[in-house]
């Protein structure tokens, strides 16, 4: 059997998801995470686009060692200089360069002949060649370009030095025999494609971005690219667990295998959920929280007597289980270590000891500690690290006959301190209103939602809110048995993103 390579790019198209703004070291878990379920390349951002970014590259560049880590690039020169700026220290880089072929796009966006746009192409790959010797180039809307030309390109494009073409369905235009077609005469119009490797990138705006990949692995494709969830632009792309599921389940049909480690699913959807705020929906296929269940009595009858009379997937295969942790509040530093390993975390001992301090505070306030606590505990600690401001204390006032009233206690990460109240229409209106004052920030709310991470009535409740501030959004989440505590969190959280993202760093260790 072939093997198709996995390229995720959770990290750049999905975090171009409304909304979503991935702090680096959020970046640098899920990079890490997606090391563990055995993607070959990883797209971790693109450098260019600020010095943020280009730091989280770097960073992530540096932490991963068994996958390719990719940086994109328009195909102008400086670009791909700080493309391989934030690669150097990678182990196996690939810049990605990419130029629009369509006819739309050569007259509406580039204002470029056909010749000119090969020329442009060209001069990006043999430059970005001079840095690395792994060069990936994307005829970005290549499904609305025509075969001929797009031959060309491709011929053109491999000359050049290019190891991988990626043909992508940019707009989710195409249907499944269409996208496929298209691969199937690459092939035979330039035979150098035998070289080289060739891409699927699907977006799902009319539904198909799975059928469509799945048509370009059986038209020859060994690379498939999308994203964790199938988060993106838009409607989305790819939704890869979806299609490596599609792989492993009917392997008789497809004859191919790719390297995931497949119990390591699960995990990371919710992983990529949690940081992003991008709730699955429950009839998700593979991950969501209804996938398995069965409520039918027809249903429930066959699958009690056989389990695939309507199961084709078993939920342990992509890391479902029973989440009781035998962990408890008289359980001690070396079993929660084990745990964290069993989980998938690898800590330096400085951050088991805080993760474990926090964890005794649960334990305080939780008869039962599951696997899920535990993994949204240190989600939640990691997230501090980088953080400008810091939720110290909450007071709030509250009754039904009475205003709502707050007061709120901020620490800075240089120390500084910052202590409010207000009155609001409600206990959450109250609360950010005392954080907008000790803050001194002017942001909009323009979504919140409460989450149960486990069952019962000390269940950690996560907060996600998403703020704007004049063209920029951004997300917070927080986590706590209070909602309120964590709907606070949630918004500092919110906050600092709006702050990093105007590139605004204090020189201090945060507290």
């Amino acid at each position: 059997m072939r093997t198709i390579e996995i390229f995720d790019t959770t990290l750049r198209d999905g975090e171009q998801s409304p909304g979503v703004n991935l702090s680096m070291n959020e970046k640098v878990e899920i990079a890490l995470q997606l090391e563990r379920l055995g993607v070959s390349r990883m797209e971790a951002g693109f450098a260019a686009a600020s010095p943020g970014d280009l730091r989280s590259v770097a960073e992530v560049a540096k932490r991963v060692k068994n996958a390719t880590v990719v940086s994109l690039a328009r195909s102008v020169s400086g670009d791909i200089d700080k493309a391989y700026e934030a690669l150097r220290d990678a182990q196996n880089p690939c810049i990605h360069v990419f130029l629009a072929t369509s006819p739309i796009h050569r007259e509406h966006k580039l204002n470029m002949s056909k010749e000119q746009v090969i020329e442009r192409a060209v001069a990006a790959i043999k430059h970005a060649k001079k840095y690395v010797s792994n060069v990936q180039f994307s005829a970005e809307d290549a499904g609305r370009t025509e075969l001929p030309y797009l031959a060309e390109v491709v011929r053109a494009a491999i000359a050049a030095g290019a190891n991988v073409i990626n043909l992508p369905d940019t707009v989710g235009y195409l249907t499944p025999q269409e996208y496929g077609n298209i691969f199937r005469e690459m092939i035979i119009r330039v035979p150098e494609t035998a070289s080289i490797k060739l891409s699927c990138h699907c977006h799902d705006d009319l539904g198909m971005a799975v059928a469509n990949s799945l048509a370009a692995i059986e038209a020859g494709v060994t690379q498939v690219e999308g994203t964790i969830n199938g988060i993106g632009e838009r409607a989305g792309n790819t939704s890869l667990e979806e299609v490596v599921m599609a792989l492993e389940t009917r392997k008789s049909f497809y004859q191919v295998e790719t390297k995931w480690q497949l119990k390591e699913i699960a995990r990371t959807s919710q992983l990529v959920s949690r940081l992003t705020g991008m709730i699955v929906p429950g009839n998700k296929a593979i991950v969501g929280a209804n996938a398995y269940a069965h409520e039918s009595g027809i249903h429930q009858d066959g699958v009690l007597k056989n389990s695939e009379t309507y199961e084709i997937i078993r939920p342990e295969t992509v890391g479902y289980k029973s989440n009781l942790l035998v962990l408890g509040k008289h359980s001690g530093r070396h079993a929660f270590k084990d745990k964290l390993a069993e989980l998938g975390y690898h800590l330096e001992t400085e951050q088991i000891d805080t993760a474990f301090q926090a964890f005794k505070v649960l334990c305080d306030k939780k008869k039962e500690v599951s696997d899920d606590d535990i993994l949204a505990l240190i989600d939640a600690k990691m997230a501090d690290s980088e953080e400008m401001y810091q939720l110290d204390s909450i007071q709030l006032s509250y009754g039904n006959q009475s205003t709502p009233t707050a007061s709120v206690r901020i620490i800075r990460a240089d120390g500084e301190t910052y202590e409010e109240a207000a009155c609001g229409n409600g206990s959450v209106d109250s609360i950010y209103k005392a954080i907008d004052r000790a803050i001194g920030e002017d942001v909009t709310l323009i979504d919140y939602k409460i989450i149960s991470v486990t069952h019962g009535k000390d269940a950690l409740g996560e907060v996600y809110v998403r703020l704007q501030q004049g063209d920029e959004i951004s997300q917070g989440r927080g986590l706590s048995t209070d909602v309120m505590e964590a709907s606070a969190i949630a918004y500092v959280r919110a906050i600092n993103k709006l702050i990093r993202a105007r590139g605004e760093v204090l020189d201090a260790q945060p507290v």
